[in-house]
């Protein structure tokens, strides 16, 4: 009966999960306040049926359980310490930065007593969060050698030693990317499949290895890596993969951006040293690597969430609070503070926790996770998520800590805003921003050309305000950018709907190479979306998934085999082979990555521009009308260096000694003098 009344005493404490996140010291006095409990009940019987009770055999019964439920508790306040989680995994001696931050995460370790044997290291302080399970220990490592310390964690006679490593820096010839370069986003997970047998990875959440839309395709590391090849001939520079980083959530985690440790890859993809091999052979192709990293928010399934040190590394308390996604607020000068408050605080969905930015330990903790990236695996760049739904301020520090280390380091947030204006506002030294609120971000994303590209060359172009006199419009107003030069720009991506968003769309050859040649020549720096030298197709009215296709002849049963032509279509070799040759040329010519733009305003449907450096001229010309047209160009005499010129778009010799340049019905002439 005893036993009874204590199971039951159990039961219902661990269903209102009262020792959920408790340390172990609480574990020991629930024991004892149960044992105290089963005590009370055996008096209360015992004043009733004493003769029963005072048998010998009874009473040494008792006294074994009353061992029995003291053992656990003194067994338990007395347990070695255990750590799950070190972050960062190891550091470097001779980094500009000289404090480091060392998180520690197991039970109870807020409870332990800390020493560190480092040679030259000093210990400035250690953190211990009120969640019990956390210490953050802030070395300086200013004059320490590289070598292997330990980290020794005591409670009571009970001791844990965590060997803890600082490697020496490794002499390495750092680039970046920028408007020389032309980068490919590629989701890894529809990339191309090289290893099916790491499609499902036993202990991780999701298992959904199919073909479904929203399910794991099973892409991997070792597709992207034998995909460079392939890159490389088509011509691009640098190569952007969505999130690499773990997502072990229950479903839909193949996008990445759910991230659940930020140190390590997702097993599905492969492991830390299979990505530093592919960013070296990148490297060894010419091609750069560009990191997505996600700081606005994680997965909730991330022990930082899961177990969190306190409620202050979440916004909102921790709580979940919708954003309304209006970052209009963050720069408008009439806007309320709770709507930038919502911006900003609010979470993107309730499985994705938004971390808060202000809290300093947290914004330490990522600074140095994207300077251990750039450091390990030597990338070259970073693309950072959702930027201004963070906070302004902590990601200027981000950016300022980043390129102290590495100066000339290339970031490109994610600004998902449809106006210059406000576009402008998020890039370094923005004209139109107080010095003490500047962003600090290098290159920022240029959604307002996105638009204009998918929707103008839909229009009948008129002189005034349709077709490509949008596109001579929005040029003109670059004044708002600190630097036009450092904008991405592109036709698509995993979140919009690819330019052809249908079949017909794609077979409009017309208006696709229009709108290669515009993102190929401006200003900027382009970038393909995987499958647009392909003309692949897709409307986000039907759903992610339809964006975010396999590429063809990376998954078992293709048909169509993109990396060695196999089985493409006419319109695929039509479109591969233009912006191949387009790509290709691209690298050879200086005044398409460093020169100014200079357009000519719009006479009736044509639209021309030109960008010249170091002896090379390019101009383009471009017909906005549905019909052949022929164009003088004496007015363009500035821009025609020469009367014979190489048209890269159609692939033959120009001769423009009659004063006139004829070209189809939204024809488009790249020259090149």
């Amino acid at each position: 009966m005893l036993f009874s009344i204590a199971f039951i005493f159990w039961r219902a404490f661990i269903k209102r999960k009262w020792l959920k996140n408790k340390n172990m010291n609480d574990v020991a006095l629930s024991i004892l306040f149960l044992h105290a409990c089963v005590c009370y009940v055996h008096s209360v019987i015992l004043s009733h049926k004493k003769a029963f009770y005072a048998k010998p055999a009874t009473m040494k019964y008792l006294r074994l359980l009353f061992v029995l439920f003291l053992l656990p508790a003194s067994v338990l306040a007395a347990r070695k310490p255990v750590v799950e989680h070190v972050h960062p995994s190891c550091w470097w001696s001779g980094m500009h930065h000289k404090q480091l931050q060392v998180l520690l995460h197991g039970p109870q370790l807020a409870a332990c007593e800390v020493t560190v044997n480092g040679i030259g290291l000093v210990v400035d302080s250690v953190v211990r969060p009120s969640g019990g399970n956390y210490l953050l220990l802030y070395l300086n490592v200013e004059h320490a050698a590289p070598q292997t310390f330990h980290i020794a964690l005591a409670q009571g006679k009970q001791r844990t030693v965590v060997p803890y490593t600082l490697h020496p820096r490794e002499v390495v010839q750092r680039h970046t990317f920028g408007p020389a370069d032309v980068v490919y986003l590629l989701m890894p997970d529809r990339f191309a499949n090289a290893l099916p047998g790491n499609d499902r990875v036993p202990g991780l959440r999701d298992q959904q290895a199919s073909q479904e839309p929203d399910a794991r395709h099973g892409g991997d590391l070792e597709g992207m890596r034998r995909g460079l090849d392939y890159l490389a001939d088509l011509g691009v520079t640098a190569v952007w993969p969505t999130p690499l980083l773990v997502n072990d959530m229950p479903a839909t985690t193949y996008h990445g951006y759910a991230i659940t440790d930020y140190y390590e890859i997702d097993p599905r993809y492969g492991s830390n040293a299979d990505y530093r091999r592919f960013v070296a052979e990148a490297h060894d192709k010419g091609i750069k690597v560009l990191q997505d990293m996600v700081f606005n928010h994680c997965g909730s399934y991330n022990f930082l969430f899961a177990d969190r040190p306190d409620d202050t590394w979440f916004n909102n308390h921790s709580v979940y609070e919708q954003t309304r996604y209006k970052l209009a607020a963050l720069t408008d000068p009439h806007a309320v503070q709770a709507d930038a408050h919502n911006a900003t605080d609010g979470w993107f969905v309730e499985c994705m926790p938004d971390l808060n930015q202000r809290n300093p330990h947290v914004m330490t903790y990522l600074t140095q996770n994207s300077i251990w990236w750039i450091e390990y695996a030597h990338i070259d760049g970073i693309r950072q998520d959702t930027y201004p739904y963070a906070d302004r301020q902590a990601m200027a520090r981000w950016c300022q800590a980043v390129q102290a280390e590495y100066p000339g380091f290339n970031i490109v947030g994610e600004t998902w805003i449809n106006s210059n204006v406000a576009v402008s506002m998020w890039q370094k030294d923005s004209p139109l921003v107080p010095a003490d609120r500047n962003a600090m971000l290098p290159t920022v994303m240029d959604f307002p050309l996105n638009g204009l590209l998918c929707s103008a060359l839909d229009e009948a172009t008129n002189e005034w305000d349709r077709g490509l006199a949008r596109i001579y419009e929005y040029l003109s107003q670059d004044a708002v950018y600190a630097d036009p030069s450092h904008l991405l720009t592109f036709l698509a991506n995993h979140d919009t709907p690819r330019f052809a968003r249908n079949e017909g769309e794609a077979r409009n050859e017309a208006r696709y190479r229009q709108a290669l040649a515009l993102l190929l020549t401006l200003r900027g720096t382009p970038q393909l979306y995987y499958g647009d030298e392909l003309a692949m197709y897709g409307d986000k009215s039907h759903g992610d998934g339809a964006l975010r296709q396999n590429f063809p002849g990376g998954f078992a049963g293709d048909s169509i085999n993109a990396f060695t032509g196999q089985g493409l279509t006419p319109l695929m070799q039509r479109t591969h082979h233009f912006t191949r040759r387009l790509l290709q040329w691209r690298r050879q010519h200086p005044a398409l990555t460093t020169a100014p733009l200079r357009h000519y305003s719009l006479q009736g449907t044509t639209y021309v521009y030109s960008r010249s450096a170091e002896g090379s001229t390019v101009t383009v010309v471009l017909n906005g009308a549905d019909h052949e047209v022929s164009i003088p160009l004496s007015r363009y005499a500035a821009s025609l260096p020469a009367t014979t010129a190489y048209d890269v778009a159609n692939d033959c010799q120009r001769d423009l000694g009659s004063g006139t340049l004829t070209l189809p019905a939204r024809g488009v002439a790249i020259l090149s003098f």
